[in-house]
């Protein structure tokens, strides 16, 4: 059983009459704000992280190879 589209308004129209319609448009507003700005973040990111492995592919291309051989960790 889901929830149906009268519920979904039944619940729309209580948190209307809660916080009212201007409040609800401020926090709207700021919610597309913090998730523009997380996404400009995200791509500011990506382009200095590309940036990054461009730098490390000029590298001399050595190989290192290991094997483990314990695995305790340190409670530090």
């Amino acid at each position: 059983m889901g929830i149906s589209i009268w519920q979904l308004l039944i619940i729309l129209a209580i948190v209307l009459v809660l916080f009212g319609a201007k409040r609800l448009r401020n926090l709207g507003g700021d919610l597309g704000s913090a998730i523009k700005g997380f996404r400009q973040a995200m791509k500011e990111d990506d382009s200095v992280d590309s940036g990054d492995s461009k730098l490390e592919n000029k590298g001399s291309g050595n190989v290192i190879e290991g094997e483990v051989t314990s695995k305790k960790h340190d409670n530090v």
